[in-house]
């Protein structure tokens, strides 16, 4: 008899017994499985979850509860505000943010059901305040609604698809509502009558005949085997805890200290890896360091340690940081002046690197050649003082000269700053989350959804908030409905 493992499926002519039958498995409990449970269940298909930890939560519970909406006119809240947001801007936005790594199918989908999801949620439970909050912001501080989530309004996207924010947050008070996020959805399942394993984990799936037909759980250090008549689904999360696999994927994550995760190990990618399934963007990965906190260090100049601009600032805070990642060295220099210098955020482990009476004094404090960062910045002054900037695009309000001292220069250090990050690659799926082969054949009777896949924010140079929670929640209901239809 083989043993099970994660990297090839278990023959169930080696399955002993059945401890668990049922009709779709769902292996994770996140807002990716709760919401594959729901769509499942409701289509008649008897369902169990099973949970590695204790309970729900996933990396989605420790996330801000922002999903990513627009599209067919916007949202009542979007229109409330003043924004009219059209399916092909809303479309061709997201196909900007999947940048060389998009799946323009995906993108062409969710742009048409984004609304009919809003209406969805809603009619699940999660509740929205309904407002919106101009300016720029990593989450709420309150309770609100609508903010502007991504890099919409800065170039290049504003030169291709009509601005609108799109970051419709969970109504919470403070930062971390995917915590209730979660919390709504595990009752919706429980209310269903879906079966809940927790303190369970994956260790392999069982193949028959080509066909994935259950999965094996190891509970109280017992392996049990679970037969699941229509489907498995991988709810699994991505790899960013997984040493080994950043090491052999995703070595530049390596940069930086801080992942944000839970059991996000990889496993369910091995698990559908090993039955046939290919992973892809395996290198993208998600980084953020909260600089514009306080928000007028959004007005400053970011530069690398040979004193030279990289982009434009006005961009979303996790497309500059991963830009910042890309750059020589090890740190990169907010500038700012005495009109825009507040106390940085603390939590984002800034610290000062030098100061002086103008930029060329601060040039020297850094020990870069002269005439480096000082030229940086005689050039974007002369430009921003008559409103534009030639290189990057940046624009107003946040375009405006830094020419009142005495001058800062803060130090964001990969190593000992705050850098967040997560993985982005993952299994290749189809609009309907089965898990796809190298030929691009349907693994038969394997779905796949959430950060285990390759989804909707597949390149970490084009992220926005919100779009990790609108892969998972949608195409985990798709990857539900699909799988409780049945056989392949």
């Amino acid at each position: 008899m083989s043993q099970p493992s994660l990297h090839r499926p278990l023959s169930v002519a080696d399955v002993p017994q059945w401890d668990f039958e049922t009709d779709v498995v769902v292996i994770g409990f996140g807002a990716t499985g709760a919401c594959a449970a729901i769509e499942a269940s409701a289509t008649g298909a008897d369902v169990i979850i099973f949970e590695r930890n204790s309970g729900s939560g996933g990396a989605s519970g420790l996330s801000g509860g922002e999903i990513y909406i627009g599209g067919n006119g916007g949202t009542e809240v979007q229109r409330a505000a003043g924004f009219e947001d059209t399916t092909e801007a809303f479309t061709r936005y997201l196909k900007m943010a999947g940048g060389p790594c998009v799946d323009e199918a995906k993108c062409e989908l969710y742009g048409q059901e984004a609304l009919a999801h809003w209406e969805w949620l809603k009619a699940h439970g999660i509740p929205y305040k309904g407002n919106y909050l101009p300016g720029k912001h990593i989450e709420p501080m309150g309770d609100d609604t609508l903010i502007w989530s991504g890099s919409e309004a800065a170039k290049p996207f504003c030169d291709y698809a009509k601005p609108a924010p799109r970051g419709h947050v969970i109504q919470f008070m403070g930062w971390g509502g995917g915590r209730k996020l979660v919390d709504i959805l595990e009752q919706r399942t429980r209310d269903m009558g879906v079966r809940i394993e927790t303190d369970s984990r994956a260790v392999a799936l069982i193949q028959d005949a080509g066909k994935i037909v259950g999965a094996v759980m190891r509970i109280d250090n017992e392996e049990r085997y679970v037969f699941a008549e229509k489907g498995v689904i991988l709810a699994t999360g991505g790899f960013v805890m997984n040493d080994d696999m950043r090491r052999k994927y995703c070595p530049l994550t390596f940069k930086i200290n801080d992942p944000i995760g839970d059991k996000d190990d990889g496993s369910g990618i091995s698990l559908g890896m090993g039955a046939g399934g290919e992973a892809i963007h395996m290198d993208q990965f998600f980084t953020t360091c909260p600089w514009t906190i306080p928000e007028p260090h959004a007005c400053g100049v970011f530069v690398n340690i040979n004193g030279q601009r990289f982009i434009n600032e006005d961009c979303y805070h996790g497309r500059v940081s991963r830009t910042m990642i890309d750059q020589p060295g090890d740190r990169v220099y907010l500038l700012l002046d005495n009109a825009h210098y507040i106390e940085p955020f603390e939590h984002a482990r800034m610290t000062m690197a030098g100061t002086g009476d103008d930029w060329a004094e601060v040039e020297r404090e850094l020990e870069m050649p002269e005439n480096t960062l000082s030229a940086t910045m005689e050039f974007y002054n002369h430009h921003a003082g008559k409103g534009y900037d030639p290189l990057f695009g940046k624009q107003a309000p946040l375009l405006k000269p830094l020419d009142q001292g005495p001058f800062i220069a803060l130090e964001l250090n990969f190593e000992s700053s705050y850098f967040s990050f997560f993985t982005l690659g993952g299994l290749k799926t189809s609009t309907d989350a089965e898990v796809l082969d190298r030929n691009g054949g349907a693994v038969p009777g394997l779905f796949a959804a959430g950060r285990c896949t390759s989804g909707l924010p597949a390149w970490g140079h084009g992220y926005s908030s919100g779009l990790s929670l609108a892969d998972c929640t949608f195409f985990g209901r798709q990857a539900g409905r699909k799988a409780a239809n049945g056989p392949v």
